[in-house]
């Protein structure tokens, strides 16, 4: 069994910072992609931003210079710091991880429960 457990999540004001974490356990083989995508009220699931294995990062278009994703491989954590916060990033954000739980199986995708993050004076 694998879980993703996310937390950081809050009220902010516009301009402020947040910094989510998320921490894979349970039976890992190995890990590849992780990366953090929201939902706002009303819209599709979207990507913010992933990092591979090796460390090579992607980001969403309107959050590139803003948000910095990082991990730590020993520890299956993924982390995405959030600064110049406006409004429109308020979403529910979710960890997603590309994993094996199965020496020889494929990597499946797993997902977090989410986390609210709200920008609002």
């Amino acid at each position: 069994q694998v879980q993703l457990v996310e937390s950081g999540g809050g009220l902010v004001q516009p301009g402020g910072s947040l910094s989510l974490t998320c921490a894979a356990s349970g039976r890992i083989i190995s890990v590849n992609t992780m990366g953090w995508y929201r939902q706002a009220p009303g819209k599709q699931r979207e990507l913010v931003a992933t990092i591979t294995s090796g460390g090579g990062t992607n980001y969403a278009g309107s959050v590139k210079g803003r948000f910095t994703i990082s991990r730590d491989s020993a520890s299956n954590t993924v982390y995405l710091q959030m600064n110049s916060l406006k409004p429109e990033d308020t979403a529910v954000y979710y960890c997603n991880a590309q994993l094996r739980s199965s020496v020889g199986g494929p990597a499946y995708d797993y997902w977090g429960q989410g986390t609210q993050v709200t920008v609002s004076s």
